[in-house]
């Protein structure tokens, strides 16, 4: 007999409670005390995935780009140069399946009319006005103008309705070389976009930190944004950014220690995504420029390490890029077609939801990947999550895990538009809040 069954268990048994027990009062009450601050990290570090959605793609293009144009017009001119490759190159469903290596099936009819119709509607999710090495070094007055007139063009374009989802700029990093005229581009754009959004920031507004090396370099962000907020009474937090992921001291420090985890708490909990890039890093490795690859191994290694790190916080992932470009002859189309679309599916199937796209010929193959990758699955997921919710008890989930990934995956699609809320819950019996809730958002 245990040493407090008659303490405890005999006393519970006549409270009427059934059951004797052995542990004391005292150890399980040092036990909850002393896992109080653990619980506590947990909840800071680990908040699980953000309710918003998250672009499949982020468009990067140089701040001179916009000289020209409004943020309107870009947009627009990028879904215009897709749709007119798409019909020189596959002006129907079953030559662009047969490009990319799929069946000329009724899925591919279902997608193909997906993707035209996205270029037409939103053919961009995410805009990054680049003043890094899309721009270069520029006179500081010329890259001064320019950082006021990105933001006034972004103002605009969110005032009017014709922005994308997610919009904002790459500065230059916080490297001794460029780091007073990247702090003051920010600044710059910042302070117009708040002027001209009367008092408010964009709600899609991000931020891109590049070529981060050192911890001490995030912290350094967090204080230019905290210092922002503060002079222009903004709330804490409002502003975060994401940290780019392209040397080899941001993954493995000179200490021998991984530096993503330690990158995304010294954000603070403003880090909102690790973008991964892919030549920068390849580079810094060593590997030569005909072989620089999403897929080469010191990618997929440093990407591993970015999602482990990530995994639970509410940092999302986003992979790199291709360099090979759908211009020229048809068979230069082609191929750069064949490629871009295995390595969007590729990093899918990695759980790398977001990529970049470097040109308007990228988005036919983004799409058709993407919404390939959430239609073929649709039936399957939504039938066993259908099943899984039916075998439920109340609110107890005897595997919440496998309902979290259901949900998420179809979240997923109807962000970006790859099914619908009426196909989804017809197949779940499950609307939006109810899928949401399972994924945990």
């Amino acid at each position: 007999m245990g040493r407090h069954d008659s303490a405890n268990g005999a006393g519970q048994a006549a409270a009427g409670m059934g059951y004797g027990t052995t542990l004391s009062s005292t150890v399980r009450a040092g036990v909850e005390t002393a896992l109080a601050p653990v619980d506590a990290d947990l909840a800071a570090r680990y908040p699980g995935e953000p309710s918003t959605r998250q672009p499949v793609h982020t468009v990067y293009v140089p701040a001179d780009a916009l000289d020209d144009l409004t943020v309107g017009g870009l947009v627009r001119d990028w879904g215009s140069a897709a749709t007119a490759l798409l019909d020189q190159h596959a002006p129907d469903a079953a030559t662009l399946a047969g490009i990319v290596g799929r069946p000329a099936d009724q899925l591919a009819e279902e997608v193909y009319d997906r993707v035209r119709a996205k270029l037409v509607r939103e053919p961009v999710e995410d805009l990054r006005i680049d003043f890094e090495d899309g721009y270069g070094p520029r006179p500081d007055a010329e890259e001064d103008a320019a950082a006021v007139r990105a933001a006034r063009l972004v103002a605009a374009t969110v005032g009017d309705g014709s922005a994308p989802p997610y919009i904002g700029i790459r500065m230059k990093c916080m490297e001794a070389a460029v780091r007073s005229r990247g702090i003051r581009t920010l600044d710059l754009f910042l302070t117009e976009l708040l002027a001209a959004g009367g008092g408010r920031l964009p709600d899609g507004l991000v931020l891109t930190l590049p070529k981060v090396t050192y911890t001490e370099q995030v912290a350094a962000m967090v204080r230019l944004v905290e210092d922002f907020e503060r002079a222009a009474g903004l709330p804490d937090g409002r502003i975060g950014f994401e940290i780019q992921i392209e040397t080899t001291q941001s993954i493995l420090g000179a200490d021998g220690r991984a530096t993503v985890a330690r990158m995304i708490e010294a954000a603070e909990g403003r880090a909102t995504g690790l973008h991964y890039g892919t030549f920068d890093y390849s580079a810094s490795c060593g590997v030569g420029a005909a072989y620089q690859s999403m897929e080469h191994p010191v990618a997929d290694h440093a990407k591993a390490v970015m999602q482990v790190a990530a995994a639970g916080t509410g940092v999302r992932l986003s992979d790199g890029s291709t360099n090979v470009i759908p211009t020229g002859d048809a068979e230069q189309v082609r191929g750069a077609w064949q490629l871009h679309h295995r390595l969007v599916r590729r990093s899918l199937e990695r759980a790398y939801y977001q990529g970049w796209d470097m040109h308007p010929g990228h988005l036919p193959t983004r799409y058709a990947a993407v919404y390939s990758f959430y239609r073929e699955g649709l039936p399957q997921a939504a039938a066993r999550l259908a099943a899984y919710v039916s075998r439920s008890a109340g609110d107890v989930m005897d595997e919440p895990a496998t309902a979290k990934a259901l949900s998420s995956y179809l979240l997923r699609g109807l962000d970006c538009g790859a099914v619908d809320p009426s196909e989804v819950e017809q197949a779940t019996g499950l609307d939006r809040k109810q899928l949401d809730a399972l994924a945990g958002r």
